[in-house]
């Protein structure tokens, strides 16, 4: 045993004697690097010797080393401060287990509390022992739903059209007088001028579509002509103030709250439920439509107003009938009223999103850049329109004033140019539009190759855009004299001011 022990202390000894070394080695390492007397006396040895350029690298070398160490200090500074912020986290999390476990035990606690009172509260319900007294309350509850009232608004509305009947205005204005009655009165009751020619273009985009875009630069009155357009017809315009978090259908609409049973009615519903009462002329603006996506919250309406049979414009509401819904809501569902436009204003720039080819392809877009000149107009009130003859004009119009076979010609050949040279091409849609548009622009008192020529400026030519404008640019020179021969010298102007416009971003 005397043996084992003098090995063992030698063994040992060995062992831990090295641990020793290598400490003392560090400590006396540590005390080598800062022996500042010892840096002084290699100094005092080798001062005599020294030249002005070596002593700028002498204290280069200082420089170096003071900077050496006291980045080895940050970087043991750094791992300390690590190590305690981690084992501060292990603490805190060491200690929201702790409470999260003693929650749990006090939810534990609360539902044996909950079971017990319901169960005391089963005699009291009439219920058969085993079964589960909350399916007898939410029961309870949807009843009380259905016999309550989740359409208030809509519902105020049938109470006031109750005894309504549609009126006759004995209208009798033709198109030429419509333009020039609402642009006297912009101009003499709300001190807003625009051109005939603008109110050609937006009564002529009224007619061919149900969404009128109107864009260009801020301060030139878009919002401002939608805005008197319902002042005009004596329903003023209902403004839906479009919001960067508007993502589907229910900004517009709104919708059902299942916790409080009721339908959350917007503005933009009660206008189209009182559309659905009469023949008047109504209008909703989108104001700033592309600060959000336009095909996110105006999807299904863009779907349901392409629809050719105008009761095929049906949206569901909800899913299911109550007794208490108004009386124009069926299973659900409401009929888009076919007298109300919707009129979106958009701003081009860095706040907002660009807007489809879908949307587009499905509005009209009229461009707004020039501020109106001030003009002395004839002193004209506002009038009550019935829808009913507003669009009998329109159809009446557009049966009078066709296209030409000759403009239809141009157009094609128009078409086959751009699909060769600029592989883009237009729909049906797009024709059906200017079927509509052009000959309502004619009746209104424009020129049908000045219609076609701002029709294809602003639905076909916009597409050019998509395109690099780098590769197509030595294509628009020819295709201005393409436009010039097939249509006329300086006949197509919006066409040729838009492409030459265009080249100049190149």
């Amino acid at each position: 045993m005397e043996t084992f022990t003098r090995f063992l202390y030698e063994f040992l000894s060995q062992f831990f004697s090295g641990i020793i070394t290598i400490l003392k080695g560090i400590g006396t390492g540590i005390g080598q690097i800062f022996d500042f007397k010892s840096y002084q006396m290699i100094l005092d040895a080798y001062k005599n010797d020294l030249s002005m350029p070596e002593w700028i690298l002498v204290g280069i070398a200082i420089l170096c080393l003071v900077l050496l160490v006291g980045m080895v200090l940050l970087l043991i500074y750094l791992l300390i401060r690590k190590y305690l912020k981690f084992r501060k986290q292990a603490i805190n999390q060491d200690e929201l287990l702790e409470e999260v476990a003693s929650l749990n035990g006090q939810v534990a606690s609360l539902v044996k509390e909950k079971e017990d009172i319901l169960a005391m509260k089963v005699s009291q319900l009439g219920l058969k022992p085993g079964e589960d007294p909350t399916v007898e309350m939410e029961e309870e509850k949807e009843e009380q739903g259905e016999n309550g009232i989740r359409f208030a608004k809509l519902n105020t509305i049938d109470e006031e059209y109750k005894t309504y009947k549609i009126k006759d205005y004995g209208n009798s204005f033709t198109l030429p007088e419509l333009c020039e009655n609402f642009r006297n009165f912009a101009a003499s009751k709300l001190r807003l001028y625009y051109t005939i020619d603008m109110m050609r273009l937006f009564i002529s985009a009224l007619a061919s579509t149900k969404l009128v875009i109107l864009q260009g630069i801020s301060g030139t009155g878009k919002t401002s002509l939608a805005y008197a357009w319902g002042k005009f017809l004596k329903h003023d315009s209902c403004v839906a103030s479009v919001q960067p978090s508007w993502r589907d259908r229910t900004e517009l609409f709104g919708y059902f709250n299942e916790f409080t049973k009721k339908f959350n009615e917007t503005d933009v519903l009660k206008e189209m439920y009182v559309a659905g009462y009469t023949d008047d002329v109504y209008t909703v603006i989108l104001d700033e439509m592309n600060i959000s996506r336009v095909e996110y919250y105006f999807a299904e309406m863009l779907s349901i107003l392409e629809m050719p049979n105008k009761d095929e414009w049906i949206i569901e509401l909800v899913p299911n009938s109550w007794k208490s819904d108004p009386k124009n809501i069926h299973g659900g569902k409401l009929k888009i009223p076919a007298n109300m436009w919707y009129i979106g204003t958009i701003n081009n720039d860095d706040s907002t999103f660009m807007v489809t080819d879908k949307v587009y392809d499905r509005a009209m877009p009229i461009d707004i850049n020039d501020k109106g000149k001030a003009f002395k107009p004839i002193d004209t009130e506002a009038q009550d329109i019935n829808y009913s003859y507003l669009n009998n004009l329109f159809e009446t119009a557009m049966q009078e004033n066709q296209i030409s076979q000759d403009t239809l010609d141009k157009i094609e050949l128009m078409d086959d140019y751009v699909i060769r040279h600029f592989r883009i091409a237009f729909g049906n849609r797009i024709v059906s539009h200017m079927k509509k548009f052009v000959p309502v622009f004619v009746a209104c008192g424009g020129d049908e190759i000045a219609g076609v020529d701002y029709f294809i400026a602003k639905k076909i030519l916009r597409k050019f855009e998509q395109l690099n404008i780098a590769y197509i640019r030595d294509e628009i020179d020819p295709y201005v004299e393409f436009l010039d021969k097939t249509f006329g010298k300086n006949k197509m102007k919006e066409c040729i001011e838009y492409l030459l416009r265009l080249k100049k971003l190149t």
